[in-house]
């Protein structure tokens, strides 16, 4: 982002905006004072010891005063589950989270019928039909008088909300996470349309269902990149990439999360990290790894790496044993790399 367009972007946002920005008729900041700017928003989460960086941060302020769902794409365990649910920390309002696998469909994350109740009305039904239709004199008038009852069988009385629905229905607002989007089917994003677009959802039987104006959704989808998601479904979101983080930012992460690591024992495992992110492994170590590494050291009472503590615990960083195996014969070299800090 150009120093300019961020300067101004740090601003406080006034209460009388274009029509653009608004989120509702009028705008409420009551909640969303830490939504004003994007210093609030960066703040916020390291309050939460969320360390994010001002591109996370922009793309927080802008989701929310674009009314645009955010697709948080990069590597797994860098922080795209754990940016949702700080965020929704950070407001104090709940998360509702939809975890995506294959065969995903409607009744799970739309709604679902609740059949057993439908079957108490239908028998209710029959047992008072003749009341309902007394003094009707033919078929007609029979059916006039069933339409005046209400047909009561399809209604939201009967219909068991899935998140989708819930985030929708929450009054106060959420955050909705759908995670790890790219895990279902093509199909299932075609559902996600128009909820994305125009946060509501079509029930057939029912009609439209719309999200409080003021208080719509804010929402966060995930992706691992495993397959290609639609285009259809990226032009309804902004982008999002969080890619592994430098030493710097790690070490800040480490220091928030574990802070009773010391400083040098933090750059020390840090390094190391970092160099084994540069080799050919399977599955390199995430931050959520690099965390709990260094919680495991502590328990171990660690004050410096060694290259028999390191062989330890390479299960702790290393999630595939030929990982492990390929790893073991540089654990020396990287063990000393990460002493002298370079």
């Amino acid at each position: 982002m150009p120093d300019a367009l961020l300067a101004r972007a740090v601003q406080p946002l006034p209460v009388a905006l274009p029509n653009l920005f608004k989120r509702g008729s009028p705008l409420t900041l009551d909640r969303d004072e830490h939504l004003a700017t994007i210093e609030a928003i960066h703040s916020g989460l390291a309050g939460l010891n969320y360390i994010s960086n001002e591109q996370i941060a922009t793309a927080v302020f802008l989701a929310y005063h674009l009314d645009k769902p955010v697709l948080i794409e990069g590597p797994p365990g860098v922080g795209k589950t754990e940016l949702a649910k700080s965020v929704a920390d950070m407001l104090g309002i709940s998360c509702i989270r939809l975890q995506c696998y294959e065969g995903l469909d409607e009744s799970k994350a739309i709604y679902e019928w609740k059949y057993g109740k439908q079957l108490l009305y239908t028998q209710v039904l029959k047992e008072t039909l003749g009341e309902i239709l007394d003094g009707a004199k033919g078929l007609t008038e029979s059916v006039a008088k069933l339409h005046e009852f209400g047909d009561v069988f399809f209604s939201e009385e009967f219909l068991e909300p899935r998140p989708l629905m819930k985030a929708l229905k929450e009054e106060a607002g959420c955050v909705l996470l759908i995670d790890e989007v790219d895990k279902s089917d093509h199909e299932f994003e075609s559902l996600l349309l128009e909820m994305l677009s125009d946060y509501q959802l079509s029930i057939p039987e029912i009609g439209t269902i719309k999200a409080n104006p003021d208080r719509k959704p804010l929402v966060f989808l995930t992706s691992n990149n495993t397959r290609e998601i639609s285009d259809a479904l990226k032009r309804r979101c902004l982008h999002l990439y969080i890619p592994f983080p430098d030493a710097d930012l790690e070490s800040q992460i480490v220091q928030a999360r574990v802070p009773e690591v010391p400083a040098e024992l933090r750059r020390q495992l840090v390094t190391f990290i970092q160099a084994l992110r540069e080799m050919d492994l399977k599955k390199v170590p995430a931050i959520s790894e690099t965390i709990d590494w260094a919680k495991a050291l502590i328990l171990l009472h660690t004050e410096s790496l060694d290259a028999d503590l390191v062989k330890q615990t390479l299960n702790v960083i290393l999630k595939f044993q030929e990982d492990i195996e390929s790893v073991t014969g540089e654990v020396q070299m990287l063990t000393n790399k990460a002493l002298k800090g370079s």
